[in-house]
């Protein structure tokens, strides 16, 4: 893969579209931002099969399909041979986004436009980073899920916080993991207690007695 104009181009990648004609769209964008388009599978076992055969480093999968859903072709996939998968909605339901989450989708595209398209890609490979460092720290699935979990609370709770991008974040989570010697996991359950401590209505009293106390201990006698 290869870094151009700020995208990256050079990707095998596989198409799940039963529409034709937004099938043949998303190969000819997908062509024309550089990557190669392995085939076009029309349902989720046709994806399952084709995943499984042809070995890609990207899935671009339409949800509603024939058969098995994409979500279910998605957890098929992934546990066969992890690879980031964008997910095709009309619409990001909170339910959707966590079925897919825990299904191993990694991004979402409501629209196939150049732009929306090029960003969704770069969004995808970074999450699939970083969910590959996750599982590196342990083979439980799902001690694995709730790492991830965690990861993505406190990516939000940073970038919330702090003028970060997603991938700042995380680097940001990962420095702190290696400066305390915690997993990621501990490192990102800590980030996400420490903003619901701060978010508590009693802090900011509770902090104010707490330095009022210690200013009375310091103050030297009259």
């Amino acid at each position: 893969m290869a870094a151009v104009g700020g995208g990256v181009e050079g990707l095998r990648v596989l198409v799940v579209e039963p529409k034709d004609l937004l099938a043949a769209r998303l190969k000819d964008q997908l062509e024309s931002l550089g990557h190669r388009v392995l085939a076009l599978a029309k349902d989720g076992r046709e994806a399952v099969a084709a995943a499984h055969r042809l070995r890609p480093n990207l899935i671009l999968m339409e949800t509603a399909l024939a058969g098995i859903d994409g979500i279910d072709a998605a957890r098929a996939i992934v546990n066969d041979e992890p690879v980031p998968i964008i997910l095709l909605i009309g619409y990001a339901g909170a339910e959707l986004v966590r079925r897919a989450r825990e299904a191993g989708v990694v991004a979402y595209l409501t629209s196939v436009d150049r732009r929306r398209l090029t960003s969704t890609i770069e969004v995808a490979l970074e999450r699939f980073r970083e969910y590959q460092l996750v599982r590196t720290e342990g083979s439980d699935p799902i001690k694995v899920l709730a790492a991830r979990r965690a990861v993505d609370r406190a990516t939000m709770v940073l970038t919330t916080r702090l003028p970060l991008s997603e991938a700042e974040a995380f680097q940001h989570l990962l420095d702190c993991k290696k400066s305390t010697r915690r997993t990621l996991r501990e490192t990102a359950s800590a980030v996400v207690g420490a903003d619901w401590v701060l978010g508590r209505p009693e802090f900011g009293p509770a902090l104010q007695m707490i330095l009022y106390t210690i200013r009375r201990g310091l103050r030297p006698p009259q």
